[in-house]
C-alpha cells in the first residue's frame, strides 16, 4: 500500500449503493488502498453485514463499515452514488440534506436492455450526472467511475485495474480531488473528461463496453493514448 496523496490523507469515502457489484468493488479497492469506505445500503444491517463480509475478504484491519444510505452519507466526505437508474433521483432527492457540502460522485449508468443488447436511455436532465447536480444543489457533483469492470474491481486475483477514469465537473478542485482518488488504484488514471455537459458520452459508452465484453468474452475498459 503507497503513501495516499495529501488530499485524500483526511478523507473518508461513503459509497451509495455499496452493496452491489461495483458498489462492492470500487469500496474493495479504495479500501485496500487505504482510503477509508462507508458502505451504504437501503438497509443498515445489509451495509453493515457487506462490510463485515468484504473486510473478511480483504483483511481484518481494512477501513470498511457499513450503514444504510443516509448514515453513509452522513459519514462521507466524498460520496459516491452507485445505485440502479431507476432509483438514482428518488435516492438523492431524500438525501440532498445529508449530502450538503460534500463532493459528490455520480457513477450511474442510465441503460436498457432488450433482445439486441444493451443500449443508452434518454435522460430529461442530459445525463445521470446533471439530473444529481440539479437535485443537490447544495453539493459538488463530479462524474466518474462509469467505465469501469465491476468484475475486475471485485477479483481477489487482480492485482492492478488497467483503465482510466474519466472525470467530469464544473469544479476544477472538486475534479482534481476525483482524479487524486481513481488514482490510487493499481493501474488506475484519473483523468480530467470535460464539463458535466458531457457526461451523457461517458455514461452512454458503457453500453457499448458490455456489447464488446459479450463479445469477446471480455473486461474491456477505456485508455486515452498520448497522455
Amino acid at each position: 500500500m503507497s503513501e495516499l496523496p495529501e488530499s485524500l490523507r483526511t478523507t473518508t469515502v461513503a459509497v451509495l449503493g455499496g452493496t452491489g457489484p461495483q458498489g462492492r468493488g470500487l469500496a474493495r479497492r479504495l479500501a485496500m488502498a487505504g482510503v477509508p469506505v462507508v458502505l451504504g445500503s437501503r438497509d443498515a444491517t445489509r451495509g453493515e453485514q457487506a462490510a463485515e463480509t468484504l473486510k473478511a475478504d480483504v483483511g481484518a484491519d481494512a477501513p470498511i463499515t457499513g450503514s444504510d444510505n443516509a448514515g453513509a452519507a452522513a459519514q462521507g466526505d466524498i460520496v459516491l452514488v452507485v445505485v440502479p437508474w431507476d432509483g438514482h433521483g428518488e435516492l438523492l432527492e431524500s438525501l440532498a440534506g445529508d449530502l450538503a457540502g460534500k463532493v459528490v460522485v455520480d457513477c450511474v449508468n442510465p441503460l436498457g436492455f432488450d433482445k439486441q443488447g444493451p443500449y443508452p436511455l434518454d435522460v430529461e436532465d442530459g445525463s445521470a450526472a446533471q439530473q444529481a447536480a440539479r437535485i443537490l444543489t447544495d453539493s459538488t457533483v463530479v462524474a466518474a467511475f462509469h467505465n469501469v469492470s465491476a468484475v475486475l474491481l471485485e477479483d481477489a486475483s487482480v492485482a492492478e485495474v488497467p483503465t482510466d477514469v474519466l472525470v467530469l465537473g464544473e469544479d476544477r478542485d472538486a475534479v482534481e480531488l476525483v482524479c487524486d482518488l481513481a488514482s490510487v488504484v493499481p493501474g488506475m488514471r484519473g483523468l480530467y473528461g470535460g464539463r458535466l455537459r458531457n457526461a451523457h458520452q461517458v455514461e452512454a459508452l458503457t453500453a457499448n463496453l458490455i456489447a464488446i465484453n459479450r463479445r469477446y468474452k471480455t473486461h474491456a475498459g477505456v485508455r486515452i493514448t498520448d497522455l
